[in-house]
């Protein structure tokens, strides 16, 4: 059995929800370089997903992690997830949010991001808007981190 890449995964677990959304992008910069942005999600995610504001993190056992988010609009939610290098995945009882890289060359990153609005008692996403705000965020995470 072959063990899939943190970007195939993301491919796969976005798959198996309805309305996801899977938006991928090679970014010119090693793979450290990347994820020591999207990793960081107190200090780098803020700088490229759209809707955040600030991200603090409460919680941290092992690849296990639980944050507290507020967007630009005043909205807050608590996550639960896992962060470990390539591959976080956050869920908050109304929001969804994967992210993923994998290196493709020593100095080009593949990125996958997916997330939005859970549908309550479903696995679901709203997909109003979705893929707009995931490739304005992958745009932005090229700009930061073209720009540190």
């Amino acid at each position: 059995m072959t063990e899939l890449d943190p970007v195939r995964r993301l491919r796969v677990l976005a798959a198996g929800i309805p309305g996801a959304h899977v938006v991928e992008g090679l970014i010119a910069a090693p793979f450290a370089d990347v994820w020591a942005v999207m990793g960081d999600l107190e200090h780098g995610f803020g700088r490229f997903q759209p809707d955040m504001r600030d991200v603090r993190v409460t919680r941290v056992e092992g690849e296990r992690v639980e944050a507290l988010a507020r967007s630009h609009y005043g909205l807050r939610a608590r996550f639960d997830g896992v962060l470990r290098p390539g591959w976080c995945w956050l869920q908050s009882r109304f929001l969804i949010f994967g992210m993923a890289a994998v290196e493709e060359s020593p100095t080009t990153t593949r990125v996958a991001l997916t997330g939005g609005i859970r549908i309550p008692g479903r696995a679901a996403i709203l997909p109003v808007g979705t893929s707009r705000e995931l490739r304005k965020a992958l745009t932005r995470l090229n700009e930061t981190v073209r720009r540190p």
